[in-house]
């Protein structure tokens, strides 16, 4: 229960920060009409907050689970998935085919690179 009350935290203050200075600053219609404006301004922020999430709550997942590897995925990835469900569902009245595409692939990426970047630092312990 603390990885995934630390990963949550950790999201919803990365995408408030996300959203209050990044996307309120830059985000313009003419600059996101274009896919790679939303690739660079919504995708990318998002997975950077989704690879945080994960890794914050990989990091805080205790002795001994965290040496389980089933457990410490459930530790890892519970937050982002569900972050995604309701995502999807909230917005699957106005969603687009490639806004759920890729809010997938970004989910994807960013709960794999949290993962891999925890995995990574315990290898150095």
């Amino acid at each position: 229960m603390r990885a995934w009350s630390v990963g949550f935290v950790v999201l919803l203050i990365t995408e408030y920060l996300q959203v209050t200075y990044l996307y309120e600053a830059f985000a313009t219609t003419e600059r996101l009409e274009p896919f790679g404006g939303r690739l660079l301004l919504v995708h990318l922020p998002n997975a950077v907050c989704i690879a945080l999430a994960a890794w914050a709550a990989g990091r805080v997942h205790r002795e001994p689970f965290r040496h389980s590897p089933v457990r410490h995925a459930l530790a890892v990835f519970t937050i982002p998935v569900f972050a995604q469900v309701i995502t999807v569902v909230l917005h699957w009245d106005r969603a687009s085919a490639e806004g759920l595409l890729m809010s997938c692939a970004v989910m994807v990426v960013g709960a794999f690179t949290g993962y891999v970047a925890d995995r990574l630092q315990e290898g150095e312990r």
